[in-house]
């Protein structure tokens, strides 16, 4: 099954920073995708997921003026690459170096790095500021030999970049069923042979160690409750990247990560404030 929720809520006043904040309530709540507009924001969660109490909620704390109108409908399971062509997704470059597009792109500009992702409804094509501030990340740092963990890998897109720089193994992990199945067929569609995908949370790292690169891309209050099995995995010296949160959440985060051993390297923030943060393991 793959039906979602489509959320649509309508704000007075209505600036970017009202639905970049709104976005981030709504992700700790579980849904996944935002299209915002100069009218407010449309939100989208698998339908098993979707607790309107705890929207309610997240209405009621918002911490904002604004006047609020909400309302949902049920999507019906469909085919996402088609309603990702038709409305949302574009090839898109990173840095001249990285394009990534679906199987459905024409005319894709050439870069050293050519990334097919058909993303269905999983997180993770490179538009949203989170993403592409890891891309970036990846695309400057030296991964050749190193062995990585690539938490929540959505689309399977960060670990498939890794795989292309060299990354001796990829350990990525997805608890979702429909994003690990999509992740596999991205993973297939780049011939990526070094990845190891697991179904299932950060309970999964148990068995992995000894890991030189950690990356996180999911939200602060995820990242802040399954830190210390991330610490587990790595290797002293290890970089760990995360990402997923705002720069205002950056020392919410190093309260936890430096009781465990993590160090603050340094952090990069985009204009909507959306933050990625790079540490390094130092026990």
């Amino acid at each position: 099954m793959n039906d979602y929720i489509e959320a649509r809520f309508s704000l007075s006043p209505c600036t970017e920073t009202h639905t970049d904040i709104l976005a981030s309530l709504l992700a700790d709540e579980g849904f996944e995708s935002f299209v915002p507009d100069s009218e407010g924001l449309t939100a989208y969660i698998k339908k098993e997921d979707y607790d309107p109490e705890r929207v309610k909620q997240v209405i009621v704390d918002f911490p904002m003026e604004a006047d609020f109108s909400y309302s949902f409908k049920i999507v019906e399971g469909r085919d996402w690459n088609a309603e990702w062509e038709k409305n949302y997704f574009k090839p898109i470059v990173i840095d001249d170096l990285c394009v990534i597009h679906s199987t459905f792109h024409r005319d894709i500009p050439e870069c050293r790095y050519d990334i097919v992702i058909d993303p269905k409804m999983a997180f993770g094509t490179g538009h949203h500021a989170t993403t592409s501030l890891m891309l970036r990340r990846l695309l400057s740092m030296e991964l050749s030999g190193l062995k990585v963990v690539d938490m929540g890998t959505g689309t399977g897109i960060l670990a498939i970049l890794a795989a292309m720089r060299g990354a001796a193994s990829i350990d990525a992990i997805e608890i979702d069923e429909f994003a690990y199945t999509n992740a596999i067929e991205n993973v297939r569609l780049n011939e990526a042979q070094n990845i190891s995908l697991h179904l299932g949370d950060a309970s999964t790292l148990a068995t992995i160690r000894d890991i030189d690169l950690f990356i996180a891309n999911i939200n602060r209050n995820i990242i802040t409750a399954d830190l210390p099995a991330y610490v587990d995995t790595l290797s002293p010296g290890a970089t760990m990247l995360l990402s997923g949160f705002y720069e205002e959440d950056v020392p919410v985060i190093m309260k936890t990560a430096e009781i465990l051993g993590l160090k603050y390297v340094d952090h990069t923030t985009v204009q909507d404030r959306w933050t990625s943060l790079r540490l390094v393991f130092q026990p």
